[in-house]
């Protein structure tokens, strides 16, 4: 007797249901690193339950150190608590279904293969949206790199002078803030990147090296007097390529360079921890497109901090499995929340680049 086909699945000849085996060997999708555990501090993990909760840090009290004279009496200092929030502001889920049939005829944990995938495109999109906050960016689009200005806080700024970002506007590197630029127009356009041919002893006009950049963030953490020790930097694949073009010495194992290691590509470098990542920020079309004549509208974004600059607070609170009334099947579903903010935005420096 045969039975009728289920729709979706086909039948042999005969009208018996085809046994369509999968194979044991499961092709795997390329994935990105994942740097943003690494470069916050995560201290705050598991305080969280729900959307919405919040997460009180209290900031160090400042200490005012007074001259003192023999004899004279001294006035103690009324400490001030302040503190600021972490608000557990975003939430991400996942929701798939395994068909019974399906599950039954494969030689793979096919519920296990998909959960996994499902955590890393959760952690994806957590570092798309971290990077893009620390950088002042947000995204347009879930799974797409951020590309729109951000101009809210989620809560109160850690600083009174820190903008509607939370950055402080002189921790930010653009076209103006290097003086040998001097053609076109300067603001806040992106920097013009370029390296030394081979041989060469000097830059072309009016570009700056990525080393230039680096350094010179350096300087404007020195200038903040932020700890030297714990100092990271997240760059793209572009501008990891331009440093590779500048030295290929800097990426090399002799010289710190420890391959892509969770995004990790070189263990000091001025000072920095580089991470490569490809969840920076991107805008128009990116760095690699626009040259000297698209500097406002087509670059990248870099930044580089102290991994006390950043407190995230995260947990995949929810995780279950239950029948599907209206079929065969199991279905998986799980939420991840979590927040971040800005501590010290003193401790954190962006550049805006382009490839000139």
């Amino acid at each position: 007797m045969a039975f009728p086909k289920a729709t979706g699945y086909q039948n042999l000849p005969n009208g018996n249901f085809s046994p369509i085996i999968y194979s044991k060997q499961v092709q795997l999708a390329f994935r990105k690193s994942s740097v943003v555990e690494d470069i916050t501090n995560s201290d705050y993990f598991g305080e969280i339950a729900n959307m919405g909760d919040s997460v009180k840090i209290i900031k160090e009290p400042e200490v005012s150190v007074q001259s003192y004279a023999r004899g004279t009496q001294i006035t103690a200092q009324d400490l001030d608590d302040e503190d600021f929030t972490l608000v557990v502001d975003q939430s991400n889920y996942y929701a798939f279904k395994i068909d019974d049939i399906e599950a039954a005829h494969s030689h793979v944990n096919f519920m296990s293969l998909a959960s996994d995938r499902a955590a890393y495109r959760l952690r994806d999109q957590y570092d798309q949206d971290v990077l893009g906050y620390l950088c002042g960016f947000e995204q347009s689009a879930k799974h797409g790199n951020a590309n729109t200005l951000r101009s809210t806080s989620p809560g109160t700024n850690a600083v009174a002078s820190a903008g509607s970002n939370e950055l402080l506007t002189t921790m930010v590197l653009n076209k103006g803030s290097f003086s040998q630029i001097t053609t076109g127009s300067a603001g806040d356009h992106s920097i013009p990147l370029a390296t030394r041919l081979p041989g060469a002893t000097s830059l072309p006009n009016d570009v700056v090296s990525p080393l230039q950049v680096i350094s010179r963030m350096g300087r404007l953490l020195d200038q903040q007097f932020v700890d030297k020790a714990d100092r990271w930097l997240v760059v793209d694949s572009v501008f990891l390529e331009l440093l590779r073009d500048e030295d290929s010495r800097l990426v090399n194992s002799d010289y710190g360079g420890s391959g892509l290691q969770n995004g990790l590509v070189i263990n000091n470098l001025h000072g920095f921890k580089v991470y490569s990542s490809n969840n920076l920020p991107t805008v128009g079309g990116g760095p690699a497109t626009g040259g000297k004549t698209n500097q406002n509208t087509d670059f990248g974004v870099i930044v580089g901090g102290h991994g006390s600059a950043v407190a995230t607070a995260q947990q995949v609170s929810k995780t279950e499995s239950y029948r599907d009334p209206d079929s065969f099947a199991d279905i998986v579903r799980g939420m991840h929340l979590y927040g971040r903010k800005i501590l010290r935005p003193e401790a954190l420096v962006t550049a805006k680049y382009n490839v000139a």
